[in-house]
């Protein structure tokens, strides 16, 4: 079955105590929209959670995080000092009555789902975890508010682009195209898609019996995101960058590979922009590609040897020895849905996204306030956004 057509029937999407929001035209994210709104947003500890929890603090609204701990050491989420700004409740998504407490106590009128194994690798040496955090989690979280969340008007859950069943195509997949997954990691993205399909079916469709709060929900896909404060392991860019700030040679997998790289402000745009939408209208409630623009996608070794360019030190890179985990050669999307129907534009090129990058490892080398940094290439974003 196509997931992207099991579009959510609701009424109008207003505002408790207020008229309902009408989004705003060509794909922004919109300040008024998010000024005092109550967010639920799990995984803000992680790489991409942190930058959205400093951006929708830069927006004000009010934002609760919940997680299982820092995933790494070092983090963005405590370089930049990201709790500052929210409260932030730990817990593991995989326990269910932590996750309904969290829900019921936060009140939110947007939840963003995006606490998750998310590495491919990993995926090979914890199977078991890997489904149970990224299936029965994403359970747990729509379960939660499915029963506690009388209060959420839309949800956004993040799954990957490797939800996919990748055939090694030379263009980029579309909505519709079957879920599938190769390895542990990229199969549970796929039966997370399949969970929050039966889910928008079966309880999120409106002002219904099953349904009373009339909450909208809606998938999102977008991967190998790039941006300063990541610390994965087995990630080519944190990768680069430690041996940068160590001054050692960089150890390459697969140089040919082509990943469709994107700033992880791109997809967060596509996020923000895509809860307004479900605000708006139900029509908005399927499954969405934020991807990044077509002469964006580039091979593995390209992107080492341009970040070797832009870093002001040596930086050098060998291929490193396998054998290796199976890891897709070519992989894309096609995000013609929310270029067309939200008006999105991925706003940061690939180059600039590297120069920003670089930016901030050097700018975390030489000792400055990386809380301020962040938010200033966050600033930045929202003004390329803006222009014409």
């Amino acid at each position: 079955m196509a997931l992207a057509s099991l579009a959510l029937v609701s009424t109008g999407a207003e505002r408790a105590g207020g008229s309902a929001y009408r989004a705003p035209q060509g794909g922004l994210v919109d300040p008024a929209f998010w000024r005092d709104r109550s967010v639920l947003l799990t995984g803000h500890t992680g790489f991409k959670g942190a930058w959205l929890s400093l951006w929708l603090q830069s927006l004000g609204a009010r934002v609760t995080g919940f997680s299982d701990g820092v995933p790494t050491d070092p983090s963005l989420y405590e370089l930049a000092r990201v709790g500052e700004g929210m409260e932030s409740v730990q817990g593991d998504v995989r326990d269910h009555r932590a996750v309904a407490h969290a829900v019921a106590d936060a009140a939110p009128e947007i939840v963003i789902h995006m606490a998750a194994q998310s590495l491919v690798r990993r995926s090979f040496a914890a199977p078991r975890e890997t489904f149970e955090t990224n299936v029965l989690g994403t359970v747990n979280v729509l379960d939660a508010i499915r029963v506690e969340g009388r209060a959420v008007r839309a949800i956004v859950n993040v799954t990957s682009d490797k939800c996919y069943e990748n055939r090694e195509w030379e263009w980029g997949y579309r909505e519709e195209d079957p879920m599938g997954g190769h390895d542990p990691y990229s199969s549970s993205k796929g039966c997370a898609e399949l969970v929050t399909a039966a889910f928008r079916r079966s309880f999120f469709s409106g002002r219904s019996e099953t349904s009373p709060h009339g909450a909208r929900l809606a998938s999102v896909r977008a991967g190998n995101v790039i941006g300063g404060g990541d610390w994965g392991e087995d990630r080519l860019v944190p990768d680069i960058m430690r041996a940068a700030l160590a001054g050692e040679v960089v150890r390459v997998r697969n140089p040919n590979s082509i990943r469709p790289w994107q700033h992880v402000l791109n997809p967060l745009s596509g996020y923000l922009v895509l809860a307004q939408a479900l605000c708006d209208s139900p029509d908005h409630a399927c499954g969405w590609n934020f991807g990044p623009s077509e002469q964006d996608a580039r091979p593995v070794g390209w992107i080492v040897e341009r970040v070797s360019e832009l870093w002001p030190g040596e930086l050098s890179w060998a291929l490193e020895d396998g054998p290796h985990p199976h890891e897709a050669g070519y992989l894309k999307l096609d995000s013609s849905r929310a270029r067309a129907r939200l008006g999105w534009r991925p706003p940061v090129g690939l180059d600039a996204a590297l120069q920003s990058i670089v930016k901030w490892y050097g700018a975390l080398q030489e000792g400055s306030d990386m809380r301020t940094l962040t938010l200033g290439q966050i600033e930045t974003l929202q003004y390329a956004a803006a222009a014409p």
